[in-house]
Parts: C-alpha cells; sequence; structure tokens
C-alpha cells in the first residue's frame, strides 16, 4: 500500500512523513524528490532545459512508478510518500500506472491555509553556505500557491483531507495515521488492468455524430486521448471486445457488429510489448443516445466529438495515423492493413 501525502510546497509533508513511519507497522518512507535529484545526472542538458518542473518529464513519472513498485516488493509494508502534484493528468498516469501493478494507493491532502503557508515558507532557514540555493526554493514554493489554489478544487474532492493549520508535525501524523487505519483516507478508485507481460490484441471503435466527428474519450490512467475500446480478452471475438468495452466505458450498448476498418501492428517499444491493434466502424451515434453519454470516473475524465483536424492535437501522433487511416478506409468501404500506422500491402 501507499499513503500519498499531497499539498502545498511547504504545507509539512515531508515532517508529517517522518512522524507517520514511526506510526503505521513497516513502514518506509519513499521521497520520489531523489529520482529527480538523479535525473539531472542521467539526462542531457539539453533534455533537461525543456521543462522548468522534472513532474514535466515522462520518464520522471514512470521511474516514479516503477521504483515504488520495485521498493514494495523488497521491502512489503506501506511506503510514505510526500509528493506534491498538482496536475490532475500526472495524478491520473502516476496512481493509474499504481494501480496497474496492483499497489492501492490512499491519498491525503494536507490542507494548510495561504497566510500560514506564506509564514511558514517565509521562516524556513537558509544554509549558510548556500543563501542564494535557499532564496531560490522560497521562490519556487511561493510561485505554487497560485497553481496548488487552482488545483484545489479536485484535490478536495480525490483526497481525505487534513486542516493542518496549528497543529505539529507529530499532531498531523497522528490524525493522517488514524485515517488510515480507520478507512476515512479511502483507497482511490482508479482502477487498471495489470501491465502487459507480452503482445496484445486491442480493439477500437470509432463512433460519430451527425456532423461525422468522430468519438474521443479521455482515460484518467494514461496521457493522452483514444477512442472507446480495450485489450481484448482470451477467448474474445475482437469485434465483441470492442462492444464490450463501449458498454463498459461510456454506456451505450451497440446492436450490430461494427464493421472493421484498419489492423495495425505496433511494433514493441520498451517498456511496452506492442501487438496487433484494431479500429472498427461503430456508425452513428444519434443526438438522443450521445446524450445519454456515462463516464464510469475511475476509467475516464471526459468525452468529445472532434474533426479529424482537431484530433491530430489530442492524439499521440501513433494513435493519430491509425484514426486518419481508418477514416480513409471507411470513406472508401475496404479494411487496410498497417504496420506501425503505415500502410502495406
Amino acid at each position: 500500500m501507499i499513503v500519498w501525502i499531497n499539498g502545498a510546497f511547504g504545507a509539512g509533508k515531508t515532517s508529517t512523513a517522518r512522524e507517520l513511519i514511526d506510526l503505521i507497522p513497516n513502514c518506509t518512507l519513499y521521497d520520489p524528490e531523489l529520482i529527480g535529484g538523479e535525473l539531472e545526472r542521467l539526462l542531457p542538458r539539453k533534455r533537461l532545459a525543456e521543462v522548468s518542473d522534472y513532474q514535466d518529464l515522462p520518464i520522471w513519472r514512470r521511474l516514479l512508478v516503477d521504483t515504488a513498485a520495485a521498493l514494495l516488493a523488497e521491502v512489503g509494508g506501506t511506503l510514505v510518500v510526500p509528493m506534491t502534484l498538482l496536475r490532475q493528468e500526472y495524478r491520473d498516469e502516476i496512481f493509474g500506472g499504481l494501480a496497474a501493478r496492483r499497489i492501492p494507493v490512499r491519498h491525503v491532502l494536507l490542507a494548510t491555509d495561504e497566510t500560514i503557508l506564506r509564514e511558514r515558507i517565509a521562516a524556513r532557514e537558509a544554509a549558510e553556505d548556500d543563501l542564494e540555493a535557499n532564496e531560490r526554493n522560497r521562490q519556487w514554493c511561493y510561485d505554487h500557491i497560485e497553481p496548488y489554489r487552482a488545483a484545489l478544487g479536485w484535490l478536495t474532492g480525490d483526497a481525505h483531507v487534513i486542516d493542518s493549520d496549528g497543529l505539529t508535525a507529530r499532531e498531523t501524523a497522528v490524525s493522517l495515521a488514524t485515517a488510515v487505519q480507520t478507512g476515512a483516507a479511502v483507497v482511490c478508485e482508479i482502477v487498471q488492468t495489470p501491465e502487459p507481460t507480452a503482445e496484445t490484441v486491442a480493439a477500437g471503435v470509432l463512433l460519430f455524430d451527425e456532423q461525422d466527428r468522430v468519438l474521443l474519450v479521455d482515460p484518467t490512467y494514461k496521457p493522452g486521448w483514444e477512442f472507446p475500446g480495450g485489450v481484448v480478452e482470451a477467448g474474445e471475438a475482437p469485434a465483441r471486445a470492442g462492444i464490450r468495452e463501449v458498454a463498459e466505458e461510456i454506456g451505450i450498448e451497440l446492436t450490430d457488429v461494427p464493421r472493421l476498418l484498419v489492423v495495425d501492428w505496433e511494433p514493441p517499444r520498451p517498456p511496452g510489448y506492442g501487438g496487433l491493434r484494431l479500429l472498427f466502424d461503430g456508425g452513428l451515434l444519434p443526438e438522443r443516445l450521445a446524450g445519454r453519454l456515462l463516464l464510469p470516473g475511475p476509467e475516464l475524465r471526459g468525452w468529445r466529438f472532434v474533426a479529424e483536424q482537431e484530433a491530430a492535437g489530442m492524439l499521440p501522433p501513433a494513435r493519430y495515423e491509425r484514426l486518419r487511416w481508418a477514416l480513409r478506409a471507411r470513406e472508401r468501404g475496404t479494411v487496410l492493413n498497417l504496420e506501425d500506422g503505415v500502410p502495406v500491402g
């Protein structure tokens, strides 16, 4: 299990985490800041210069999850993770990756009044040998107060909130431990299938509105928009898998078996294994049915009908190429065979 302590920079997450490991049996502190520090030594300076925060690096988010899984396999018990997460899509990607490894996460927010937060930041002691670095650190904390305030809408709805104003780190940790032990801090709802260990077959279904725009959905467990669909289960026909996934993801029951548009072979790109990706034509989704679209909160954030040009800015490149050729196949009434998004044969 992971206890993720979130909050603004300067909210006392690390101090609380250090106290918490004495209150929960078999508990280990895991600070993802260490991964950020190592990336500064591993990545080329040019790549580091492209981002202002190492959380924006996909490798940081991936290593955070992989390291947590490896650490739990080594020591077991509970990991306490004091880490500010203000971007919901990063929270979804990280927690989804942990869920894929069957690691439950209890998300806790240390809520702090802004006035008190600013006083704590200002009172931070500066190391005598690096006053400039400490001043930069304080300014970093100040600069993130506004993003923290903007994120409170989803944070307070997602995490168990502990008002830490007026509490010492020990008192906050005691309150947090009680919330974990009593179940008041519940396990996050994100559910993800295990990471594949071999090539997979996945079936996506294209649904269209009356303006011939295609439906895209925004998964919580991975970055980028996607088509309704998912991995074909053992013994399942791909088209039937597409029908099942559409019903599970958006609550629409397709009455007809969708027509195949493209078969795309996706090559393995570590850590992914690749496999076959099929896209089917689910046809027109009338306005009366589109108004009944349902989104299961743990899996999807939202949905949109988009034109092909708009989809180019929303889908990852490989997924967009798959869509582009599927639309051409639909226009021509044919089936296209692709290899890594490129027609062959």
